[in-house]
């Protein structure tokens, strides 16, 4: 095997082990989060404005929690832009989820443009509290 043919082959190699993005035909956004933690689990907080409740998706696989959106564009006729600050798109976010969360039960609400999913930890994950005996 020649030089190049074991530098194509490497090449090869290498683009089978990457993890690639999904890819899309439309304008994504990461949207912005806010995660809070309680002694019973995680919550997290996911703007996603312009987005309904049926637009959503909330899906666990393989320990990654991921959240896709899609937002209709609306346009006004008549009008054009003469000046924007908010971009229009959908939304993409995921998050690794480690063992200490039960994944089954998860809970996603939709309010206000809102998202909001708690994240339950799992028993042996909770505080415990150990009582002191007398003696």
């Amino acid at each position: 095997m020649t030089t190049e043919n074991k530098e194509l082959e490497r090449t090869k190699e290498a683009a089978e082990n990457v993890v690639t993005e999904r890819t899309k035909n439309t304008v994504t956004y990461i949207p912005n989060v806010d995660i809070l933690e309680t002694g019973e689990g995680l919550v997290i907080l996911a703007d996603l404005p312009g987005a309904g409740e049926d637009d959503v998706n909330v899906t666990l696989e393989n320990n990654v929690l991921s959240i896709e959106a899609r937002v209709s564009k609306e346009t006004m006729e008549g009008y054009k832009p003469a000046h924007m600050e908010y971009g229009i798109g959908d939304y993409s976010r995921a998050f690794t989820i480690n063992e200490t969360i039960d994944g089954s039960r998860i809970e996603a609400k939709m309010k206000d443009g809102v998202l909001r999913i708690v994240l339950p930890k799992a028993e042996s994950a909770k505080p415990k509290t150990i009582p002191i005996q007398k003696g």
